[in-house]
């Protein structure tokens, strides 16, 4: 009988975890990334739902997005890596150091809106600018980054929460 790779006691490498200030300059790429992935995607909406007007069709578009980030996030996290991992060398696993399910990536992608969430749920009642609210949410962010020095293990609490963690991954080999 095999035993799961998880239950064996073969040695794996160590799980280093990324630096905070490697794990935000990947964050940042990420949100780069992204912007790419929004122009696809709202052009593929607006195509498609026959939208002339940038306000209209606006809280669709934002539920559309929430899907298409969802199925991009979902999808690479099972395969360990985005492209802004992948470029800093940091992949996501579970607590032993193995690949993530689907649904444990797709809940960490829920989880993950705790970076922006509270803030704007902060912000929304008072109709605040968008200078004010952008402090608030860069402050949150701070905030909630440097919350994970506080964690035994150095993770995000989404990560905690999702029984995830950022890992530094070995570059490939020529």
């Amino acid at each position: 009988m095999v035993l799961p790779l998880e239950n064996s006691r073969v040695s794996a490498p160590p799980l280093n975890v990324p630096s905070l200030r490697r794990r935000m300059a990947c964050w940042l790429y990420e949100g780069m990334l992204m912007f790419g992935v929004v122009f696809l995607a709202g052009y593929l909406f607006s195509t498609l739902s026959q939208t002339r007007n940038a306000l209209d069709n606006r809280h669709a578009l934002q539920a559309f997005l929430f899907l298409i980030f969802g199925i991009y996030f979902t999808w690479f996290w099972a395969k360990g890596q985005t492209l802004a991992m992948k470029t800093w060398n940091i992949r996501v696993a579970s607590p032993a150091g193995l690949a993530i399910s689907q649904p444990r990536a797709l809940w960490r992608y829920v989880l993950s809106w705790l970076w922006l969430l509270p803030p704007l749920a902060v912000v929304y009642p008072f109709q605040l600018s968008g200078g004010e609210t952008a402090v608030i949410v860069l402050g949150w962010v701070a905030v909630y980054a440097l919350l994970s020095r506080f964690h035994p293990e150095k993770q995000f609490l989404h990560d905690a929460l999702a029984g995830t963690r950022l890992v530094t991954s070995l570059p490939m080999g020529k």
